[in-house]
C-alpha cells in the first residue's frame, strides 16, 4: 500500500506541476499573441475542457482494463503533449497541446485514484485521498516555479523534460501488481448509479469549489498584472496557496474519517466565499494576494472531503469506483471550463467584480444545501 500511494501522489503531483504552469506564462502570452481575456481563459481552460471529455472513458477504462494501464497510458500521453505545448508558438497550437494534457490528466488521476481507493481499507479513505491530494497540491508548488523558468529560459527546455519523466514513470508503475482484477460492469447499471440523487449531490460536491479554481486562474493573474505585479509575484501567490492548501488536505481527510464530512466541507466552502469575495474588491496588490491565499485554504479543507463522499457514494450505489473516479474528474474539469471561460468573458465584458461576486454566491448556496442535507450517511465517516 505504502509503495502505491508514493508513486501515485508522485503522478499526481507531476501531472498537477505542468497544469499549474499556465498562470506565470499567461501574462506573456496575452502579450505576444494578442489574446482577450476571454481567448486566455479558453487557453487556461483548455486543460480542464480536455479532462472533462475524457472523465466518464477515462474512468471505463479504469474498471474494464484495470487502473495501472490506464495510468500508463496517461503518463505516455502527457509526455508528448507537454513536449507539443513547449514547442508551439500559435494560439490553435496551444489550446490543442493543453486539451491533450488534459486527457492524459484523465487518465493519471482516474487510475490512481481507482488504485489507491481500492486499495484502502474504508475507514482509511478520507486520510488517503487527502495525503494524495495533499501531494497534488503541492505539485502546484511546483508549477508557477516552473512556469516562471519557462518565461525566462523557453518554453522549449522546460516542457521537453516532461517527456522523460512520463516515461519513467511508466515504466515504475509496469512493475506494480494491480490491486483488483478489472471489472466489466454493465453501463445501464451505470448510468442508473450515476443519476441517482447521492451521486449527483456528491458530483456537484466537487464540481461548485472547481468552478472558483478556474475563475482564480484567469481572473488572479491578470489582475496582479494589471495592478504592476510581474512572474515572481504571480508565482509566489500561487506557491504560497498550494503550500497551505497541500498541508491542509490531508488533516482535512483525516478529520473527516473521524468527525464525518459535513463540518470540513462546509466550513471550506465559506472560507472560499469569502475570499471571491475579496478578489471582487480588490484594488491593491496585497489584497489580491491575500485573497488568493484564501481561496487555497478553504479548497485544502473541503475538497478530500468533498473527493471521499463521492466514492462513498459510489459504493452506496454498486458502481465501480473506476466511474467514480472518472465523476470525479468530470466535476472538477467542468468546473474549471466554466470558471475560467465564465470568468474571462463576463470580466472583459464588465470587469471582475460581477464574476467574482457570483461564484461567492454560488459557494454559500451549496453550503447551505450541504450543511442541510449531509445529517445523514455521507456525512458520516465509513463504516469498518
Amino acid at each position: 500500500m505504502r509503495r502505491l500511494l508514493y508513486l501515485t501522489s508522485a503522478m499526481v503531483f507531476f501531472d498537477v506541476a505542468f497544469f499549474a504552469a499556465i498562470a506565470p506564462l499567461l501574462p506573456d502570452y496575452v502579450a505576444e499573441l494578442g489574446l482577450s481575456k476571454a481567448q486566455a481563459g479558453v487557453l487556461t481552460a483548455s486543460y480542464a475542457a480536455g479532462t472533462l471529455v475524457a472523465s466518464l472513458p477515462a474512468g471505463l477504462l479504469a474498471a474494464w482494463i484495470g487502473p495501472r494501464r490506464t495510468v500508463i497510458g496517461g503518463l505516455l500521453l502527457l509526455g508528448v503533449a507537454s513536449a507539443a505545448f513547449g514547442f508551439a508558438n500559435e494560439l490553435a497550437l496551444l489550446d490543442a497541446a493543453r486539451f491533450t494534457q488534459g486527457i492524459a490528466g484523465a487518465l493519471i488521476w482516474s487510475g490512481a485514484l481507482t488504485w489507491l481507493v481500492t486499495t484502502a481499507p474504508p475507514e482509511r479513505r478520507g486520510s488517503v485521498i487527502g495525503t494524495a491530494l495533499g501531494t497534488a497540491v503541492a505539485g502546484a508548488l511546483l508549477g508557477p516555479a516552473l512556469g516562471a523558468l519557462a518565461a525566462e529560459i523557453g518554453t522549449e527546455p522546460v516542457f521537453g523534460a516532461v517527456f522523460g519523466v512520463s516515461f519513467l514513470m511508466a515504466a515504475i508503475a509496469a512493475r506494480l501488481p494491480e490491486a483488483t482484477a478489472p471489472k466489466r460492469q454493465a453501463l445501464r447499471e451505470v448510468a442508473v448509479a450515476i443519476a441517482s440523487r447521492p451521486m449527483l449531490a456528491a458530483t456537484a460536491f466537487v464540481a461548485i469549489p472547481s468552478v472558483m479554481f478556474g475563475a482564480i486562474e484567469v481572473l488572479v493573474p491578470l489582475r496582479i498584472a494589471e495592478l504592476g505585479g510581474g512572474h515572481g509575484l504571480i508565482a509566489g501567490g500561487f506557491i504560497v496557496g498550494a503550500a497551505f492548501e497541500a498541508c491542509l488536505a490531508p488533516v482535512a481527510g483525516r478529520y473527516s474519517d473521524r468527525v464525518g464530512r459535513r463540518a470540513p466541507f462546509v466550513t471550506g466552502l465559506v472560507v472560499c466565499a469569502v475570499a471571491m469575495s475579496m478578489v471582487a474588491v480588490a484594488q491593491t496588490l496585497g489584497l489580491v494576494m491575500t485573497a488568493l491565499i484564501a481561496t487555497s485554504l478553504g479548497a485544502g479543507i473541503c475538497f478530500a472531503p468533498a473527493l471521499t463522499m463521492l466514492s462513498e457514494a459510489a459504493e452506496t450505489s454498486r458502481l465501480h469506483q473506476g466511474f467514480a473516479s472518472g465523476l470525479s474528474n468530470m466535476a472538477w474539469a467542468a468546473g474549471q471550463v466554466v470558471g475560467g471561460v465564465g470568468a474571462g468573458v463576463t470580466a472583459t465584458a464588465v470587469g471582475n467584480a460581477p464574476p467574482s461576486f457570483a461564484i461567492a454566491a454560488l459557494l454559500l448556496v451549496t453550503a447551505s444545501y450541504a450543511y442541510r442535507s449531509l445529517g445523514a450517511a455521507m456525512a458520516r465517516p465509513a463504516a469498518t
